[in-house]
């Protein structure tokens, strides 16, 4: 069998402290918070069907996990307690996020402050 290197060897969800870790195969590791996963769910109802269609996602600075669920060799689904679950992580995915974190949360930041949004509820 040949493993991706795309595959996690470990997932944590940590409830508390709303942050998702994921461990890959090539060695790296991420710390993704709910907040950011939540914003940037894969879903539908979040990406749209284009980029043109992606939704600005306010009022989510509290938001945390109720659950993580297997999809397949390939993903995972989170459950946010703010009841959405529509979103199917893949490993790339999870990876993408986690390489680029810090350039997606800056400009959440800036779509949100040009909106006139905010991420308290």
């Amino acid at each position: 069998m040949n493993l991706s290197p795309s595959m996690p060897t470990g997932i944590r969800v940590k409830t508390k402290e709303k942050i998702l870790e994921i461990d890959f195969r090539d060695g790296k590791s991420y710390s993704l918070p709910a907040e950011l996963l939540r914003v940037e769910s894969p879903s539908a109802e979040v990406q749209g069907h284009s980029a043109k269609e992606k939704k600005l996602v306010p009022k989510r600075r509290h938001v945390g996990f109720l659950g993580v669920e297997n999809v397949g060799n390939y993903a995972i689904r989170i459950r946010f307690d703010d009841f959405h679950d529509s979103g199917i992580y893949s490993w790339e995915y999870l990876k993408f996020l986690g390489n680029n974190a810090e350039d997606i949360w800056a400009k959440y930041l800036k779509s949100l402050s040009d909106a006139g949004l905010s991420r308290d509820p």
